[in-house]
């Protein structure tokens, strides 16, 4: 085209127009997992981030920021305020696990589970010997149990199941477990000891479970038993006797005569038909886990309480984290089973790894299922995880290196789960302002040579608590300097864990006063420098020891001694009263009239606060 020439007006075109288009409402739909960013949020929603960041604040929620999380019930609040939707894409465990009401026709009686709880040493597994026949508290380290116990006991009144808790103070969630699966309570308190800490704990436990309670006042046969005050010690948390007015059974035993054995049966029996205990046998079963541990030739075994439904063999179950297929079944005097019903006792084979005591035995549809489910809690214990422990920060590590705080290292061992984790959290309190104590790995079955690596690794001491090294695992310790501790009975292991909290303390150091020496008269001596004459006014002046050089009150200097005679002989000390020559390492400005005190640095082990 010639420079200056006219364009001619293109015929037939129109100019395009940019049009801002809505989305159709069935496409206004954001798709979320348990939790979506905002940024992500507004992305969805076509929106600019600080748009719908505005909204967020406007609703009250100033803390959040553009990268932060919000829960499914914010997300969808605030796509309602620009006329979105919100769907959930996560895993949904009632997919898997169904939990449907039954009808009032399909539940049938069941046996009641009774909780034997009370303080340690009081004859609580020695009133359920009693009562089954037979001797568990043998068996038991020390004569105190250590682990749960399930059994099913049958009597003229009918069948029983008795949960044994232990009364050890930390086996305080064994115990608060005990309390939830239970349908009755049995306090057990010594006739002849009184309400002690741990009853009293075991009494608020069971409150909290809103289960009725019987008092089973044991050892009536002894000569120092005081019936009557168990009961007046006991009115006073609530338990009013009935022969008193009040409503709380009390049932005088004795678990070595079995004396009052066949009433508290006959009570306990008493007590469940009034609360007319029922469950639905044909279903898909579900329980809870009393106990888990691993076994060396069996693999993993579970103690379960059936609560709900049948379970049988060849079942495929949940079971926290764990999954699998149920190889076989024994109940407590170890005869195998094919199906189990509601409040049935027993130990399960075929899990693929050890479940945490407390968690939900569910029978799924099929592996799949159960692969699906296992994996998506075990990936929400870990975002939970990490969500608590929040980021580090150079604040957080600045503060501890300040306080100066030490850290003891632990890799806890245990033969069952219950005892792991009681164990764990009992060690974990023992922390203090000065000391924390940390447990970095807790777990079943014997000490490896793994657990050795992780400890040398960490700097960790391993503690083994019923279970034993396997394999090479004891050599591989030596080698590498590695603490093995082993225990039986829970006092000990505390006990030592106190003391090795301790030597990680620097010992404390105190000056101990010797002596003091006044300076009278100063020689100067060709090649030696200046000789203090002195006269020891107070204690013993040694020549091993520190020294301050005091004058008029206030410190001058403070060293070592460089010579110290009497006459022309090196001395080591010079007692009270004598006179001395000697001379200051390193410092010549001495006056006449200056004192000399003679001390020692005494150290002694450092004590926890």
């Amino acid at each position: 085209m010639r420079a200056g020439a006219k364009q001619k007006p293109q015929v037939g075109r129109k100019a395009k127009s940019t049009q801002i288009t809505t989305a159709a409402e069935h496409k206004r739909v954001v798709k979320m997992d348990e939790a979506i960013v905002i940024a992500e949020l507004a992305r969805q929603m076509g929106l600019k981030a600080t748009d719908v960041l505005k909204k967020i604040w406007e609703l009250g929620m100033r803390s959040v920021m553009i990268n932060s999380p919000i829960d499914f019930d914010t997300a969808q609040l605030v796509a309602t305020e620009f006329d979105w939707r919100v769907e959930s894409t996560a895993f949904q465990e009632q997919s898997v696990v169904s939990d449907v009401a039954d009808n009032a026709e399909d539940l049938l009686p069941r046996a009641p589970v009774i909780t034997i709880m009370g303080h340690v040493d009081h004859g609580k597994t020695s009133l359920l010997d009693a009562i089954r026949n037979a001797n568990v508290a043998a068996g038991e380290a020390g004569g105190i149990t250590q682990h749960i116990g399930a059994y099913k006991v049958s009597s003229t009144q009918g069948d029983v199941v008795f949960l044994d808790t232990p009364g050890h103070e930390a086996f305080t969630e064994m115990r608060a477990r005990g309390a939830q699966v239970t349908d009755i309570v049995v306090l057990v308190v010594a006739a002849d000891d009184g309400v002690m800490p741990q009853t009293v704990e075991a009494l608020n436990h069971a409150k909290d479970a809103e289960v009725p309670i019987i008092v089973a006042v044991n050892k009536i046969d002894k000569p120092g038993a005081q019936p009557d005050r168990i009961r007046q010690q006991l009115s006073a948390h609530g338990l009013q006797p009935e022969e008193w007015g009040g409503d709380t059974i009390y049932v005088d035993v004795s678990a070595r005569t079995k004396l009052g054995i066949d009433k508290l049966l006959e009570m306990l029996a008493l007590q469940s038909d009034v609360m007319e205990l029922k469950a639905n046998p044909n279903k898909a079963a579900r329980g809870s886990v009393v106990e888990a541990r691993m076994d060396a030739k069996r693999g993993s075994v579970a103690t379960v309480l059936v609560q709900e439904g049948t379970l049988k063999s060849g079942d495929i179950v949940c079971v926290g984290e764990e999954m699998g297929k149920v190889r076989a079944m024994m109940d407590d005097k170890g005869r195998q089973l094919t199906t189990a019903g509601p409040s049935t006792p027993v130990e399960v084979l075929g899990l693929s790894g050890v479940p945490r005591a407390g968690e939900v035995l569910n029978v799924v549809t099929d592996e799949r299922a159960a692969k699906e489910l296992v994996e998506f809690r075990r990936t929400r214990r870990i975002d939970k995880e990490r969500a608590k422990a929040g980021p580090v920060s150079l604040d957080k590590l600045m503060d501890a290196m300040k306080a100066g705080l030490k850290e003891l290292k632990v890799i806890l061992k245990s033969d069952v789960q219950g005892s792991a984790e009681a164990l764990s959290s009992a060690l974990q309190k023992l922390s203090t302002s000065q000391v924390k104590v940390t447990v970095i790995q807790s777990g079943v079955g014997g000490i490896t040579e793994t657990d050795v690596n992780l400890a040398k690794a960490g700097n960790a001491i391993i503690i083994g608590f019923h279970v034993r090294p396997a394999g090479k695992a004891n050599s591989l310790a030596e080698q590498e300097g590695v603490d093995i501790k082993l225990y039986d009975i829970i006092y000990d292991a505390l006990d030592d864990v106190k003391r090795a909290m301790a030597g990680l303390l620097a010992p404390v150091k105190r000056d101990k006063q010797l002596g003091k020496a006044e300076v009278r008269e100063l020689f100067s001596i060709p090649k030696i420098g200046v000789v203090l004459g002195c006269h020891v006014t107070e204690g013993v002046i040694k020549r091993a020891a520190l020294i301050r050089l005091v004058r008029d009150s206030v410190l001058v200097h403070t060293g070592k001694l460089g010579s110290l005679r009497r006459f022309k002989d090196d001395v080591r000390e010079v007692l009270q009263g004598y006179e001395c020559g000697l001379t200051i390492d390193g410092y010549l400005d001495v006056k006449l009239g200056d004192v000399i005190e003679c001390f020692e640095i005494e150290e002694t082990a450092a004590t926890l606060s």
